[in-house]
């Protein structure tokens, strides 16, 4: 089972990427840990990366890439693997196509978490977290027993620059501006299968699973 998996920022999928790596026995692949990987292990690839961390740019697709193929090439990838986040743009998109069907092992779907955007204001933006222990909260679905103070250690919960609504908002656009054409380019090749990404946990994991039983 090859599998791609995309979605917005709050959509929850961290925690399908979870379910789908057990359920399927599959490596769990995300863009962002193989370059912190390859960063730390201060691999040829990782230091080209390094260079445009450190200095706020973007790490540019061909390297990304390239740590792919490296990935894809280790041995527990033979029965599989699931992208988690990957590819975010079409260009992305035709490049991994390409190496994958040069090792005869194409995507086999691409799940798209689909959660509307004041959705995931409401969730991003409840987010607390403690300012002392790093205990996370939630204002409506995980509150702490006293607004505004940790259960663990009393310390004064604060919102993170990432869960200010404004923020929120900047990177939904961002995802909307690159993902809106890559949903289209998968959805014209019949790989995509749009997931509602709205409800309890188990229930989003039955609707992911029972569109790739038809794969």
């Amino acid at each position: 089972m090859r599998v791609a998996l995309i979605g917005p920022p709050g959509s929850g999928k961290g925690t399908q990427s979870a379910n789908l790596r057990d359920r399927y026995a599959i490596p769990h692949i995300s863009s962002g840990d193989l370059l912190r990987d390859a960063v730390s292990r201060e691999t040829e690839l990782g230091m080209q990366a390094k260079e445009f961390m450190s200095s706020g740019r973007l790490v540019p697709d061909k390297l990304v890439l390239g740590m792919m193929k490296e990935r894809f090439e280790q041995p527990d990838c033979a029965a599989g693997f699931l992208l988690d986040g990957f590819p975010r743009t079409v260009a992305q998109a035709e490049v991994l196509g390409a190496m994958l069907d040069a090792k005869h092992a194409p995507l086999d779907s691409v799940v798209a978490l689909v959660v509307a955007r004041e959705e995931i204001v409401v969730r991003l933006g409840g987010r607390r977290s403690c300012g002392k222990c790093g205990k996370l909260y939630h204002v409506t679905f995980d509150p702490p027993a006293v607004a505004g103070k940790c259960d663990a250690c009393n310390a004064d919960l604060v919102i993170r620059d990432d869960d200010r609504e404004e923020t929120i908002r900047q990177r939904l656009e961002v995802y909307e501006e690159q993902t809106a054409p890559l949903l289209d380019y998968y959805r014209n090749i019949g790989l995509l299968a749009e997931i509602d990404g709205v409800g309890v946990q188990a229930d989003i994991s039955g609707r992911i699973a029972a569109a790739l039983e038809v794969v």
